[in-house]
């Protein structure tokens, strides 16, 4: 997920996780007699710039080797962008690797068009899909089959300072009423109640979808999205309204439309604003960055976007997506190989990736057996009980739609559309397609 620019890509989305630097490929293979079988697998964690995603996959590997006596897992490695335009290479020339890496939604549909990812419904089905945080798996679906396995997730909290509360009088919020209150409160003592960086746009989309997701239930953006629904539908226009009453109590700190997501949540960092929403990737900045006053780190919290008396929501309803999952390619030689392995490697991911590289995994971690900073075992519990995971809005839509509402979105926080007007050119933008 890209964190501090233009929208959150799926393809995008790994950056936030992923230390992508600039490495050379790396290969790591071994030597399978007449009788194995080899499963090629490419991946983008080379040891220099992803060290501990790289040595847990290398974990894992030599693992499933030696559970699988006669199957030979042959890596290859490469950094970030280097893998992507490889990939794009491999997939023109009907050639890609058995078990490979990729991205939700937008970035999947053009390989699952040209039929070169399996569906993987029948790894899941023998109770895989259980083990998976609800709503993960659906983003790498596609017309009702499943052509990727998430590894990472992230979702987006409300962060506040303690301090702040404390010192004003206010408690967490628990019902949107109770949160419009604590941004009354906090303005009228000088305090910024929201830190926000809206240049970058989608940082004002996701208030946009909570809004939504709490007044008119999970399903409301989605469907408005893929056409099942409308965009025009009464929810959606109410939590247009919504922003732009936040927007008329000064909710957020001065020229927030103006601000990249980085000078917006300096705001929050230097402690001139009590709240912040935003995705996970934050949490070691409040846990184990110690270039991070360890002051400031003890007095964020988070809580869960509030839920709208008579809305349709439900408070453990979150916003977020998947990062980068697996893939299995249609036409691989050793497809039931390739599938066996995808299943082991996503099972054993889970627990370390998120204790030895501090990564959210897609699959329900058991807290009790991990150790972590405990605002991370706090997100696991949450995401272990979550409802739904409503996908970020404009990795579900296509590009063109998704820049127009990135750019609805900076219009409506600027008072430059109505609320009625924001959903009417969301629904037009969608019914050309």
């Amino acid at each position: 997920m890209k964190k501090k620019a233009l929208s959150f890509s799926a393809a995008a989305m790994t950056a936030a996780l992923i230390m992508a630097g600039c490495s050379s490929g790396e290969e790591a293979s071994g030597t399978a007699g007449e009788s194995e079988k080899v499963v090629k697998f490419m991946h983008l964690w080379p040891s220099g710039s992803s060290k501990q995603h790289n040595m847990i996959a290398s974990d894992i590997i030599a693992e499933y080797e030696e559970a699988n006596p006669g199957v030979t897992i042959e890596t290859e490695v490469l950094e970030n962008e280097q893998y992507k335009n490889k990939i794009k290479v491999l997939s023109s020339s009907n050639d890609l690797p058995d078990v490979g890496v990729t991205w939700a939604a937008g970035y999947l549909q053009p390989f699952v068009e040209g039929e070169l990812f399996a569906p993987l419904d029948d790894v899941l089905g023998d109770g895989l899909q259980d083990q998976f945080v609800a709503g993960t798996t659906e983003a790498y679906a596609i017309d009702n089959q499943t052509y990727g396995l998430p590894l990472e997730l992230n979702i987006a909290p409300v962060y506040y300072n303690k301090a702040i509360f404390e010192e004003h009088g206010i408690e967490v919020p628990e019902t949107y009423d109770e949160f419009k209150e604590v941004v009354e409160k906090l303005e009228s003592a000088g305090v910024a109640p929201i830190a926000l960086g809206n240049k970058d746009r989608w940082t004002g989309s996701l208030w946009y979808m909570y809004l939504a997701d709490r007044f008119g239930g999970p399903e409301v953006l989605t469907q408005a999205i893929n056409r099942e629904g409308s965009f025009e539908d009464p929810a959606l226009e109410q939590a247009a309204e919504e922003i732009q009453w936040l927007v008329d109590a000064n909710a957020f700190n001065k020229g927030f439309n103006g601000l990249s997501n980085d000078e917006g949540k300096s705001e929050f960092m230097n402690g001139n604003a009590g709240m912040y929403l935003m995705g996970t990737w934050e949490l070691p900045n409040y846990t184990t960055n110690e270039d991070v006053p360890q002051e400031f780190r003890d007095s964020i919290g988070f809580f869960k976007f509030p839920e709208v008396d008579g809305g349709a929501g439900d408070i453990d309803s979150w916003v977020g997506g998947p990062g980068v999952g697996l893939f299995v390619s249609e036409n691989s030689e050793v497809q039931d190989e390739a599938k066996e392995f995808v299943k082991f490697f996503v099972e054993k991911w889970g627990e370390r990736s998120v204790t030895d590289a501090g990564v959210i995994p897609a699959t329900v971690v058991d807290t009790e057996s991990v150790d972590l900073p405990e605002m991370y075992i706090d997100v696991l519990d949450e995401l272990g009980n979550s409802s739904n995971l409503t996908l970020f809005a404009d990795v579900q839509m296509s590009a063109g739609v998704a820049e127009t509402h990135l750019n609805l979105i900076q219009s409506l926080y600027g008072k430059e559309v109505t609320p009625a007007d924001f959903v009417k050119q969301h629904e037009e933008a969608l019914a050309a397609e």
